[in-house]
């Protein structure tokens, strides 16, 4: 439940607060708001704000907003109170003030106390939590339990959840939309990497828990991966800001990498069934089936500058960020997010020895972080490319199936703001 605040105001103090919910619409559109029905609708249709109406006050809504507060969704009350003249059938102040002060919500009863309340809010970061609870293979609601407790303190936690029919990305739109402080997006791969292509050029942070099966982007800026949700938790409260590059590969967004071949078969391979049973080794298991399978493909690469490359490879990556076990990715030793260009890698084995030799040397380079030449293994770095196959092969893109070739791959160099450990 996104964090609330609640207004309320009995009749001689309604034009006072709809006066504050004007001058402090900028805050108040941040967050869930609550209102009973007359100074809800008034608020509404004179500031424009979102506004959830419950019950009038002489139908119980004072009641309402008090229940709301007993289940902790509340984190501050306005409640405008006429000290002489209350009228018979307005909400009485003391059912609010009694829940108030026995789950400890702050509670303004007159403009001094309100802008108090308004003034503090403003200093209090506001981070929307998009939670995907199927993720990984840990338990999804203590999971979330052990977030809540290391961000609440500190931040106006909001937390949305992911379904099968709402994307990521649209929750993170949503979350933009409000300002939010920071976006946090706690999944796997894919949910990441969703929510973070909302967030290209929006210079909102991007905080990451990782829950996922590879957690590729995740250890690729240095989040440990010991004790993940703590560590990640940590590193959100410290708020360190890196900017680092982001891509698109047929317009949709890229963080990681896109795999043509050999990666897109052991991707589609490694079934959620095996990941569930063997974590990241599923996609290890999955690899090592079809070195036998592997085929060579006709391509043609299209650079920048028009100029195009016609060769055999049996796999492609294109990586914008990713860590040492994305082995594909290393024909330099090292894939480095930020230096305004993508990492192309095309490795050509014609049989499991060859395949088998050039991994092994691709994941030493990966340790040490050195280059290192094979016969069947070519790097190079553009910031742009088409490819295209014959036959036509799968892609992959941060984990996803997205298709089959051609695709058309851009680097977006600083293009994503995110929250991670220093360099």
């Amino acid at each position: 439940m996104p964090a609330t605040i609640a207004l309320i105001a009995h009749d001689a103090k309604k034009d006072d607060i709809v006066n504050f919910a004007r001058k402090h619409a900028p805050l108040l559109g941040r967050y869930r708001l609550i209102a009973t029905a007359n100074t809800g609708e008034r608020i509404a249709s004179e500031t424009g704000l979102n506004i959830e109406k419950v019950a009038a006050g002489s139908m119980g809504g004072d009641v309402q907003i008090a229940a709301e507060v007993v289940t902790g969704n509340i984190i501050a009350v306005i409640f405008l109170v006429e000290s002489f003249y209350v009228q018979p059938y307005e909400p009485n102040v003391q059912t609010i003030l009694q829940i108030c002060q026995v789950h400890n919500v702050a509670i303004a009863t007159n403009l001094a106390t309100a802008e108090a309340i308004a003034s503090s809010l403003a200093k209090t970061l506001v981070a929307h939590l998009i939670y995907n609870p199927v993720s990984g293979q840990g338990n999804a609601e203590q999971e979330l339990a052990l977030i809540r407790e290391l961000l609440e303190p500190h931040l106006h936690l909001q937390i949305h959840f992911t379904e099968p029919e709402v994307d990521p990305a649209t929750l993170a739109e949503e979350a933009i939309a409000t300002k939010a402080d920071i976006i946090i997006a706690s999944g796997g791969d894919g949910t990441v990497s969703a929510v973070a292509g909302a967030l290209i050029g929006s210079g909102i942070p991007l905080g990451i828990i990782p829950r996922g099966t590879a957690n590729a982007f995740a250890v690729s800026l240095g989040i440990p991966r010991l004790l993940p949700i703590r560590n990640a938790c940590q590193i959100i409260l410290a708020n360190h800001t890196r900017t680092v590059d982001a891509a698109r590969c047929n317009n949709l967004p890229m963080i990681l990498l896109a795999g043509i071949g050999y990666e897109a078969a052991t991707v589609e391979k490694a079934s959620r069934e095996l990941k569930d049973r063997w974590g990241a080794m599923a996609y290890i298991m999955a690899g090592w089936q079809l070195l036998d399978q592997s085929v060579l493909f006709d391509t043609e690469i299209e650079t920048e500058e028009g100029k195009k490359y016609n060769f055999q490879a049996t796999a492609i990556t294109i990586a914008n960020a990713a860590p040492p076990t994305s082995v594909l990715a290393q024909g330099a030793g090292q894939v480095i997010f930020d230096d305004g260009l993508l990492d192309l890698t095309i490795a050509t084995p014609e049989n499991k020895l060859e395949a088998v030799s050039a991994m092994l040397r691709m994941f030493g380079a990966a340790i040490t972080k050195t280059e290192f030449e094979h016969k069947n293994v070519f790097h190079g770095q553009v910031k742009y490319l088409k490819l295209s196959t014959n036959p036509p092969q799968k892609v992959v893109v941060d984990g996803e199936i997205i298709g089959t070739t051609p695709i058309e791959v851009e680097c977006i160099p600083g293009g994503l703001t995110v929250l991670a450990p220093k360099a």
